[in-house]
């Protein structure tokens, strides 16, 4: 079973369920966790392969969205989770969109940090890169390439950093088999990118995002029950890069605080 940390309010509280991106871990969410801990219980996960989730039975040579849906409902089945707010970052996205398919009696309202909603140009032209990298260099040195990609200024420095630590826990086959995702990743959002959304969900992006913020607006636009926060001279990591303001936000969306009539607010 995937490793996870569990913090409980009250039996009877809602629950947050974090899901990290690739490359990342429960540390992906240091600055999240004692600003929920006093409203919801909650619920940390390292996905396979990340953290402390080595050696995850059954075992695969390749993966796909399927499998890492069935570990986190694996942990959720096992701690009697009948319903939860989700939270994810980054690649997350995709997964919780692949869990609200698969299991949407488990999602209530979902919030989406750096979401991934399109494969962009710049997307295909770094994963094709990167499978002829792969033979060349060395897999940290991808990481290292990738965090300079994502998150090249000066204000993403300590978002950058905790990224490459906790990238560091990945072995190069783990590695290589979650870059082997990405047939399935591009397949999902296609899939997705036109569906709509039945939760009420918020989607909060760095306007330097340059990757992905574009596509994330593109698909909040078309939603009617999604939210878009937009926050001023931030990268992709903005849960950590602009914490304080994302747990504002992120708790007024959970605890109904929310002005759901403004589909984009933009944030200094």
């Amino acid at each position: 079973m995937l490793h996870y940390e569990q913090h409980i309010l009250r039996e009877d509280a809602e629950w947050v369920v974090f899901i990290h991106g690739a490359g990342g871990g429960i540390a992906t969410w240091r600055y999240q966790r004692e600003a929920f801990s006093p409203y919801f219980n909650l619920l940390l996960l390292d996905l396979r392969d990340h953290g402390l989730s080595k050696n995850i039975e059954p075992a695969y040579e390749e993966y796909n969205f399927e499998i890492l849906c069935v570990d986190v409902i694996e942990v959720l089945d096992h701690l009697n989770i009948n319903k939860a707010h989700f939270m994810s970052l980054s690649l997350g996205s995709v997964l919780l969109q692949k869990l609200n398919e698969k299991r949407p009696d488990l999602i209530d309202k979902m919030i989406m940090a750096g979401g991934v909603f399109r494969a962009t140009t710049k997307m295909k032209i770094f994963v094709h890169s990167a499978k002829f990298l792969n033979y060349i260099l060395p897999y940290r040195a991808m990481y290292d390439l990738f965090s300079w990609v994502v998150l090249p200024r000066k204000n993403h420095q300590k978002s950058r950093r905790i990224f490459r630590l906790q990238s560091k826990k990945l072995s190069p086959r783990e590695y290589l088999k979650w870059v082997g995702i990405y047939k399935d990743f591009f397949r999902l959002l296609r899939q997705f990118f036109h569906k709509e959304l039945k939760n009420h969900s918020l989607v909060v992006m760095g306007d330097q995002d340059h990757v992905f913020f574009k596509a994330a607006r593109r698909f909040v636009s078309q939603q009617k029950r999604a939210h878009l926060v937009i926050f001023r001279q931030c990268g992709h990591i903005c849960n950590i890069e602009r914490y304080e303001q994302f747990n504002q936000v992120a708790l007024q969306f959970l605890r109904e605080q929310f002005d759901l009539r403004q589909p984009e607010q933009v944030m200094g």
